[in-house]
């Protein structure tokens, strides 16, 4: 499934380049993945729990593909350690065993993508 997830979002980037904003990857890629029959949530609310804490919507996933794989989108220069850092707080507080961290700012979005399984790259 991350085969295909990349592959739409390497069509995306090889239609509209780097350059635009994250919502605008965000949107295309969400319905590239919807057009292709997966189960995709935009805007995932991610609750967060302290203690007697509980924050409902502490964080939002991009998307969540098949409840299952995260899809963290950026348009950055470059990805840095506070981009994977979010990746991971996402799997982290919802159980997720893959996300991977997109960069829609390069010009071969291979070089923008970033596989986190299990904690790790």
């Amino acid at each position: 499934m991350s085969g295909k997830i990349i592959g739409s979002a390497i069509e995306v980037h090889k239609a509209l380049g780097p350059g635009l904003l994250e919502s605008a990857y965000k949107e295309c890629l969400y319905y590239k993945l919807f057009q292709s029959g997966l189960n995709i949530v935009k805007e995932k609310a991610m609750p967060l729990v302290f203690e007697e804490v509980k924050l409902e919507c502490g964080y939002r996933i991009d998307l969540l593909v098949e409840n299952k794989i995260i899809i963290e989108i950026k348009s950055v220069e470059a990805l840095n350690d506070v981009h994977l850092a979010q990746t991971l707080t996402y799997m982290k507080l919802g159980n997720y065993k893959l996300g991977l961290l997109i960069n829609f700012n390069v010009i071969k979005l291979k070089d923008g993508i970033k596989r986190v399984i299990n904690g790790t790259l």
